[in-house]
């Protein structure tokens, strides 16, 4: 397994990913006995490519434990969600694995953390726990080595004196916030136009939903930016992408997107048609690689667009209810 996992990370061409996601299948489909369960009940055990290849239905880590053994996992990851709401779970084999896969996926996209200050409003992440994204920035803040690195909750004035010290250092400044705390920060309408806002989750229902691009064109407004980012991921994935200027998220090399028909779940579309999205996650070696998200997007080259959510999708994670 060892090689399987060093393999990952070592993909560079499509044709790699190819065979890389062939192995893993093959892998998932003998040790992970909910993959293996749905994919004979569809009689579609040997996909020839990773187009033929069945994404599980995310609601299944909700219902069940979605691993390729009965090891005890390292770390429990659950999904934000409101009160009485089933919270996904995710029961993640090795954390080093998740790890080797958000640390390069951020430094490539966003920076390297050591030269960055990385400030973070995720109140209703940590006040839930077991919240992968918390895991992830807390990791990232500790790379950074800066005391002004932290969480700041519901502390606005002490992030905004935060950035404001950060700024006599140099070094580049980096917010990540959850929507509604980010709105919550721009009623101030602090200059942060220096730092790079990274957009995550929803409202968590603390305030209306909003489309995208009323949210970023609110915040690009009250902060002062060009451009809101916003990150792609979930408690059922190890893998994020990024977005920046032009609102369409980068994938790391073994991670894909395939977007399936909303009326057909195995007819895939070609770029540039909206529907739901498969995600292909390699570095989810231990759970299952193939999923079939509530999300709407299409593809636009090698990189794609995040539309929303499906209707009477659970809200939780990026979330948008479209309708």
């Amino acid at each position: 397994m060892k090689q399987l996992e060093q393999a990952i990370f070592e993909i560079q061409t499509p044709a790699h990913f190819e065979q890389v996601a062939l192995e893993i299948f093959a892998y998932q489909y003998q040790n992970n006995r909910v993959y293996a369960d749905y994919l004979d009940r569809l009689g579609r055990p040997a996909p020839a490519n990773t187009r033929e290849i069945p994404c599980l239905p995310i609601s299944f880590f909700k219902t069940h434990a979605v691993r390729t053994s009965d090891k005890a996992p390292e770390v429990v990851f659950m999904s934000s969600g409101t009160t009485g709401m089933i919270r996904s779970t995710h029961g993640v084999e090795k954390a080093a694995l998740y790890e080797k896969s958000f640390f390069p996926i951020y430094k490539e996209q966003i920076g390297d953390p050591q030269e960055q200050i990385i400030l973070a409003l995720l109140p209703n992440y940590i006040e839930q726990g077991n919240s992968s994204l918390v895991y992830m920035v807390d990791h990232l803040i500790k790379a950074s080595n800066n005391p002004r690195s932290g969480f700041y909750l519901d502390n606005p004035e002490e992030l905004l004196h935060a950035y404001a010290e950060g700024l006599k250092t140099g070094k580049k400044i980096i917010l990540f916030g959850v929507s509604y705390a980010l709105l919550d920060l721009a009623d101030l309408k602090p200059d942060l136009s220096r730092a790079i806002i990274i957009e995550t989750g929803g409202m968590k229902g603390r305030r209306k939903e909003l489309t995208k691009e009323e949210l970023h064109a609110t915040l690009k407004e009250a902060f002062g930016v060009p451009y809101i980012s916003s990150e792609y991921g979930m408690t059922e994935l190890l893998s994020q992408a990024y977005s920046n200027r032009d609102g369409l998220f980068d994938l790391p090399r073994w991670m894909d997107i395939q977007i399936r028909d909303v009326n057909d779940p195995f007819a895939l579309l070609e770029a540039g048609k909206t529907g739901g999205i498969n995600v292909i996650d390699l570095a989810n070696l231990y759970s299952c690689a193939f999923i079939a998200t509530q999300d709407l997007g299409k593809r636009a080259g090698a990189q794609f667009q995040w539309m929303g959510r499906f209707d009477h999708a659970d809200i939780r994670g990026c979330n948008l209810l479209v309708g």
